[in-house]
């Protein structure tokens, strides 16, 4: 942001989450126009109210180009990590808080909705909010959009060559060429994420269905495939809305209940095959996870 304390608009009440929403800061926008771009800075605050540390809530689109790196910030209660290169696209409605220890260098622009057309606004996917707000750009992608980015600076900051009409004209021009390139970095972003994804939970799909009888520890599987716990998390999210460890007991749930249906074996052995020796503690996990004791379980299907 601007390398000054300023206030632009008035923050509105608590929402019901407790967390105040901003709106765009129009009043510190050149000839009164629904946008602004320039270099960030560490004391720009939207309002008074709400220094940038503290968790808020904008109205309005911020697109930040990284110069340098790494910057944690937090996105809808995750925290992204950015580095030189790297952008970061906020959405109206969309909780963040920026980092009061990390260095912000950068390009920031920040636009007001209903600034661009309903047919620009559709076809940049501005409200796409499944889409990552992190993005990675590679070099060619990131010199096509500085370079881009660049040129609405200047037209932005020109404001005495043209008449107000027409300066708002061709910074329209110039933010829906920027957009749309953005937009096509963000769908392919992805596009690559949902590629890996499906990959990451594929190999714990296959992993699980090989080991559950002897391995229950979500740790282990990360560790055995190579991945972080947090990447593992993210990816049976992704794939199936619940945690890695959910995906586990459901499958050791599973396993269990056709053990008891289908075979006469001890209720210790069903638990001895399923990775519990201790017979009371496979007792209270399947009761916690079927709402039945095995014994009860296997009686009713009898």
């Amino acid at each position: 942001m601007a390398d000054r304390t300023t206030q632009g608009g008035t923050g509105s009440e608590d929402g019901p989450d407790g967390i105040r929403t901003f709106p765009f800061p129009a009043d510190l926008s050149l000839s009164g126009v629904g946008m602004q771009v320039g270099a960030m800075g560490t004391g720009r605050i939207w309002h008074a109210d709400a220094p940038l540390e503290r968790v808020h809530r904008i109205d309005f689109h911020v697109v930040m180009l990284f110069h340098e790196g790494p910057v944690r910030h937090m996105v809808d209660f995750a925290e992204y990590e950015a580095a030189a290169g790297d952008i970061l696209w906020i959405r109206p409605g969309q909780v963040h808080r920026f980092s009061s220890t990390d260095r912000y260098q950068g390009t920031v622009l920040t636009m007001q909705p209903g600034f661009l057309p309903r047919a620009t606004v559709e076809a940049t996917g501005l409200y796409r909010y499944d889409l990552p707000p992190l993005l990675r750009p590679d070099p060619a992608r990131l010199a096509a959009l500085e370079h881009s980015l660049t040129q609405l600076e200047r037209e932005y900051v020109d404001t005495t060559t043209l008449p107000l009409s027409l300066h708002t004209s061709v910074l329209r021009h110039s933010l829906t060429a920027f957009l749309l390139r953005l937009a096509h970095l963000a769908a392919s972003s992805a596009e690559t994420a949902r590629e890996h994804t499906d990959t990451t939970f594929t190999r714990f799909r296959d992993a699980v269905e090989r080991d559950f009888a002897v391995n229950h520890s979500v740790s282990a599987y990360a560790d055995t495939l190579g991945y972080s716990r947090r990447t593992l998390v993210r990816a049976v999210r992704a794939a199936t809305g619940e945690t890695p460890k959910g995906f586990i007991d459901k499958r050791v749930a599973l396993e269990a209940k056709r053990l008891l249906a289908h075979t006469d074996l001890p209720i210790g052995r069903v638990g001895v095959a399923v990775g519990f020796p201790d017979a009371a503690n496979f007792s209270k996990f399947f009761h916690q996870h079927t709402g039945a004791t095995p014994v009860a379980f296997r009686a009713e299907l009898r």
